[in-house]
């Protein structure tokens, strides 16, 4: 029984660290903004896309739109506004959707694939 109270405590106790590491709004717009982002989705999708300052998506074959909504990045492809929350690590990216993971990434400086 005690084992029981025991995870549930600990189990509590993790929740506000993960809470801790997503990012703000300006670290989102220090980190991501003006970089390329590559990696892929859970749904299998891979990506590559430069996020301007200007709230352009550029991409190998499609291109978007970006905002930020209080602490979460939201991508508008034409069908709608998706939005996610950002966790950083460095120069990776988690991506985060109803407390779920979504897909990962990693932050290259500026525009290297010339989009």
């Amino acid at each position: 029984m005690k084992l029981i109270h025991m995870t549930a405590f600990f189990t509590l106790m993790a929740a506000p660290a993960m809470a801790a590491d997503m990012a703000t709004r300006a670290q989102i717009t220090d980190q991501i903004i003006g970089n390329t982002v590559s990696g892929g989705m859970s749904s299998g999708e891979a990506y590559a896309e430069f996020y301007t300052t200007d709230g352009a998506i550029k991409a190998d074959g499609y291109t978007g739109k970006w905002s930020l909504e209080g602490d979460e990045m939201c991508f508008d492809y034409g069908e709608g506004v998706d939005c996610f929350g950002v966790g950083l690590d460095g120069a990776n990216v988690t991506w985060f959707s109803g407390g779920e993971e979504a897909g990962t990434g990693t932050i290259t400086a500026g525009n290297p694939n010339d989009f």
